[in-house]
């Protein structure tokens, strides 16, 4: 058989065999049978003069790569770490100096260097390279902490030292300061760290650092120094109200550490020294510190006083005068919840968090007694949010459940519906519902409210809700109800769209798109349109019902970005249908396009050029010329685009009396060639002639002077003809004295 297939007649006998093989047996097998994965061969040197024949080769490639990329740090240091991995040190070091004198500032050249040389043992050439390095490049401080390792790891504590010195005369960050008192503080040497701090306070006196040094003294047991530092920055500072502020943190860490000595009173002066001297503005981080500690070691009475006293006073006279101020209820509001969080923060008594939450609810209620007087939804809008405010702090902060539905119900049974409604409360009451595991009391709310008062956000909100809880039946029930309620909102029709093809209902998807465009009257019918393009081309792949779609289109609108977008499509490619999609068998493969047809593309250009141009539309018409110049430079010939840019307008200058004021003015339009051509070809192909002088004189002067739109006269016209042509170009001239035709440059 030629298809190496065994003949019919082969098969003998059909008895089973005595041995069955099973499948287990077959997949073994084929495993053990296969065949061991290629590897590379090892190479083995068995003499010097193969060891130096392979040296020379691999020393040649990498001369050769470092030729080619001299500015490859990357290459340099493979070539340096391979010749030490020869042992061949003096040449690795040669190497990498020829790299520094390529590149010197590198900062990784410089760390593979040093390792080289460390993973070799070779610890004073390491000290070396790390001293030239740090003298190059003082400022990247990696180089700096790799020294003072390896000065450290050689137990070489005063070499270190010396170290960290050089680098403190650069004055480095902070990280630098703390890692030289670090070492310091290893070994016990406690007072030079002390020295250390005071020459970084001299350097860099900001505010946490004399907080560091102090909690330093304080930790190594030295109180009196601790407070003499503090002193100390205090002083530095000064008492004006602008470095007060910024000494905030100076004080609070004094007073802190005075509370943590039991030094009450001495922290209670250094908070009310540095609050008399700051606005309430300015010290809401100090104030809460000195009302912790008040809480701490004060009593009930002060805290009270000194926390929510004025406050509250405050808001109390300002909803006396206006109780609908809203504004002021919110911040009252905040005030009472901070304090019950504050107090559950510090494990206040059970008593003490009833007696916050009352007085919380009791804002709440005073607050939303106060209804608005109109009944115009922009008075309602603030106060609505004090309902939802209440509704989340029941549910939330209490936990009373029951008590959170009771708000919303007293809320949306106080909203008059009829005249105008909250969307967002009839969806966070629903979503509380949900909460509670009650769908049916939620949907039953939602659905009351788009009976009572259908709104746009409404169903939108409950479309979301159903699309959380993948229930696409009711989904689309909604959709129904929402375009029902508004047919001509064009989003709408596309999102229902959309959620059917999400669903791979391309069927029901497209009879939405043909009955969304079908409608009489749409709110933005051009977004509809895209999308049902859109649809046809990357879902469906059916260029046939695209066309037809924008057929209808252009008849609907006839507008110049439609014939653009139609051109541009029959010359673009799309995917392949999606019949022959569902065919494909590999999907990790590229998907494969139908490929345009520009002349097609050129066809529907010039249709929608001629449309243009019956119904008079000089601008776009310019502005599909455009395009189609665009199109042309990228697909097509030299010939199609010099064809285009003959159509090209240009600007011409027109006179006219005018009728309101009787004045002569002088307008500027668009002049088409082949509107000049129909209208007066005589005196056009005068122009034409005029413009191929110009374009003449522009050659000899070495400029481009021909005006775009009019193709200059290249074949010799006889001289009877041109006087002629001259001759009725004056008596047109002498009979619209008022008209006037000119180029572009102004000529």
């Amino acid at each position: 058989m030629q298809d190496g297939r065994a003949p019919r007649f082969a098969l003998r006998n059909r008895a089973p065999a005595a041995i069955q093989i099973t499948a287990e047996q077959l997949l073994r097998e084929a495993q053990e049978r296969q065949e061991s994965t290629f590897r590379a061969p090892k190479q083995r040197v068995e003499d010097f003069e193969e060891l130096h024949e392979y040296r020379g080769r691999k020393r040649k490639e990498f001369e050769e790569r470092v030729r080619r990329t001299r500015g490859s740090i990357k290459e340099w240091t493979q070539y340096a770490n391979w010749e030490a991995s020869q042992n061949e040190f003096d040449r690795s070091r040669s190497i990498f100096e020829r790299a520094l004198d390529v590149d010197p500032r590198s900062v990784q050249l410089w760390l593979s260097y040093t390792e080289m040389e460390l993973k070799s043992r070779n610890v004073q050439h390491a000290r070396n390279l790390f001293d030239r390095a740090v003298t190059l490049l003082p400022r990247v401080d990696q180089l700096w902490y790799k020294y003072v390792y390896l000065e450290e790891l050689l137990q070489n504590v005063p070499g270190a030292r010396q170290v960290f010195e050089r680098w403190m005369q650069w004055e480095p960050d902070d990280k630098a300061w703390q890692a030289y008192i670090k070492m310091e503080e290893r070994y016990d040497e406690l007072d030079r760290a002390s020295v250390i701090y005071e020459r970084w306070i001299a350097v860099r006196p900001d505010p946490r650092v004399w907080v560091k040094w102090a909690k330093f003294e304080e930790e190594r047991g030295k109180l009196d120094k601790a407070r003499e530092v503090f002193q100390t920055a205090l002083q530095f500072f000064g008492d004006e109200e602008e470095q007060v502020e910024k000494a905030q943190a100076v004080f609070n860490a004094f007073a802190k550490m005075e509370t943590r000595l039991k030094e009450y009173e001495r922290a209670r002066v250094i908070y009310k020294f540095a609050l008399s001297r700051l606005p309430r503005s300015k010290s809401a981080n100090l104030y809460a510190a000195y009302t912790k500690f008040e809480k701490q070691h004060g009593t009930r009475s002060i805290v009270e006083s000194t926390v929510l006293g004025k406050r509250r006073i405050q808001y109390e006279d300002e909803v006396s005068q206006d109780g609908r101020n809203y504004d002021v209820w919110f911040d009252y509001v905040r005030l009472e919840e901070g304090a019950l969080r504050t107090l559950r923060e510090e494990g206040g008594t059970k008593e003490e968090e009833d007696a916050a939450m009352e007085r919380v609810r009791d804002v709440y209620e005073r607050a939303v007694a106060h209804v608005p007087p109109g009944q115009e939804k922009r008075h309602w809008r603030r106060y609505i949010f004090l309902w939802l405010e209440y509704a989340l702090f029941e549910e939330i902060e209490t936990k009373d459940y029951d008590r959170a539905r009771q708000v919303y119900r007293t809320v949306l049974n106080l909203v008059p519906h009829k005249q105008f409604t909250f969307a967002k409360l009839w969806i966070m009451a629903a979503r509380f519902e949900i909460r509670q595991l009650d769908l049916m009391a939620a949907r039953k709310m939602l659905g009351t409210a788009i009976g009572m008062c259908p709104k746009e956000s409404l169903f939108k909100g409950y479309i979301q809700l159903e699309m959380d809880l993948r229930e696409f039946d009711r989904v689309r029930t909604l959709y129904e109800k929402y375009l029902e309620y508004d047919p001509t909102n064009s989003a709408a029709w596309i999102k229902y769209a959309e959620l059917e093809t999400a669903l791979e209902d391309f069927t029901r998807a497209e009879a939405i798109f043909e009955l969304g465009v079908s409608q009489a009257s749409l709110s933005m019918p051009e977004i509809l349109w895209k999308a049902y393009i859109d649809f046809e081309v990357d879902e469906q792949g059916d260029r046939e019902k695209t066309r037809s779609l924008y057929e209808r289109l252009v008849v609907l609108s006839g507008h110049h970005k439609v014939w653009i977008s139609y051109a541009e499509f029959e010359g673009s490619s799309i995917p392949l249908p999606r019949a022959m999609r569902e065919e494909e068998e590999d999907e990790d493969a590229e998907p494969r396009v139908v490929a345009g047809d520009p002349e097609l593309a050129r066809q529907v250009f010039e249709r929608g050029y001629k449309d243009l141009k019956v119904k008079g539309l000089k601008a776009e018409r310019a502005a599909l010329l455009e395009s189609w110049k665009a199109f042309e430079q990228e697909r097509g010939s030299e010939s199609d685009v010099a064809k285009v840019e003959g159509m090209m307008p240009i600007i011409g200058r027109k006179q006219h009396v005018d009728k309101e004021t009787g004045q002569v003015v002088e307008d500027w339009e668009l002049v088409f060639a082949d509107d000049e051509r129909e209208a007066n070809p005589r005196s056009f192909k005068f122009l034409q002639m005029a413009h191929a002088w110009k374009h003449s004189q522009a050659k000899k002067s070495g400029g481009t002077g021909i005006l775009s739109g009019f193709t200059p006269a290249t074949t010799s016209v006889p001289e009877s003809t041109q006087n002629d042509d001259v001759r009725m170009e004056d008596r047109r001239e002498q009979d619209d004295s008022h008209s006037d035709v000119a180029s572009s440059d102004g000529e």
